[in-house]
């Protein structure tokens, strides 16, 4: 294992520090052309003139102005709480299972949401259903169910191993991702079973601002939650010895990880969908600029994520003038090559 100079430590932090910046710029820009861009044009001056009136509290009323605030300002900072949570989800997950080409997708827990929010969903379970269960709770309660049910058998046999974990993850994910089929398939109203197939491949459409909340507090949540124990996820990195030897329990570490990312995890498919790749790939790149050091690397996944699913949002909404694409669709598109390049490079660094 390579040992930092306290120099390389130096270059690290200022790598990072103009990493902060130039993403801050890069959030600026990618939610103002989200806002402009789409099937209606609105000049960017214009745009930031309509916020600005909005949150000064002046009068509204025009077709631009309705374009601009209620339909791509929602959107676009929903892209942005989604993509900063997935990338957010995705270091911690990594961490917790001691391998970079890991996240919730791979290990089943995106599939155990989509169950949750597409049983809440096909139910009829919501807000004042006969449970009294909102979508985001039937999907964190999903999430939660997958994510121990892949810990159980990971740890049939005492001892923990993260290749196991993964390989469970997959086969739990599968079986779950068949049970979200069937589910579809009983929903029985041709047009309801396509909205719950585009929702499943990943959308914002119909982005509203009062869907903004509950995820923006999520996210600031368990943020703020895996800020704090960056520490605890760099000695885990190292191994469970190494972080008993600092005085952590692994295991309980791991429970409150599983309990913050079910939760990051469940809230963010009850609003856009299983949206694979943003949560493998952000923290990695991120980790190849500033390195291992979850301090750094949580803020700055959370930053790229955001920036990353503004950008390919607009892509979604714009690629095609007659119709929209799934977001999961272009995350597939872009991600597979980068994954694969980025396989090729850890080759052969070895």
């Amino acid at each position: 294992m390579a040992v930092l100079t306290a120099g390389g430590i130096r270059t690290r932090r200022t790598r990072a520090g103009v990493l902060t910046a130039a993403l801050l710029l890069a959030l600026g820009v990618a939610l103002t052309l989200a806002v402009c861009l789409g099937s209606v044009d609105v000049p960017a001056r214009e745009v930031w003139s309509i916020v600005g009136r909005h949150l000064t509290g002046g009068g509204a009323g025009s077709t631009h102005d309705l374009i601009v605030w209620q339909l791509r300002v929602p959107r676009a900072l929903l892209a942005a709480l989604v993509g900063a949570g997935l990338g957010l989800v995705g270091t911690a997950v990594q961490a917790l299972v001691r391998n970079p080409l890991a996240d919730p997708y791979l290990l089943g827990v995106s599939s155990g949401a989509s169950l949750g929010a597409l049983g809440a969903i096909v139910l009829g379970i919501g807000v004042g259903g006969a449970l009294g269960l909102t979508v985001s709770a039937a999907a964190f309660g999903g999430a939660l169910g997958s994510f121990a049910l892949v810990w159980l058998v990971a740890r049939r046999g005492g001892g923990f191993s993260p290749l196991r974990l993964v390989l469970s993850g997959i086969a739990v994910g599968q079986f779950l991702g068949g049970l979200c089929s069937y589910l579809v398939l009983q929903t029985g109203d041709e047009q309801q079973t396509r909205g719950v197939l585009f929702w499943l491949m990943g959308s914002l459409g119909g982005a509203t601002w009062s869907q903004l909340a509950v995820p923006a507090a999520a996210v600031a949540l368990g943020g703020i939650a895996l800020q704090a124990r960056a520490r605890a996820l760099n000695a885990l990195v190292l191994g469970d010895e190494t972080a008993a030897g600092l005085g952590l329990d692994p295991d309980r570490l791991r429970r409150e990880l599983f309990v913050a990312t079910s939760l990051l995890t469940g809230v963010l498919v009850a609003v856009s969908g299983a949206i694979g790749f943003v949560g493998l790939l952000v923290p990695h790149l991120c980790r190849l600029l500033v390195g291992g050091d979850h301090r750094r690397l949580l803020p700055l996944s959370a930053l790229t994520g955001a920036v990353l699913l503004i950008a390919v949002d607009t892509v979604a909404r714009t690629a095609l003038d007659a119709q929209e694409v799934p977001i999961g669709v272009v995350t597939a598109l872009l991600g597979a090559p980068v994954l694969l390049f980025l396989l090729d490079r850890r080759q052969e660094n070895r």
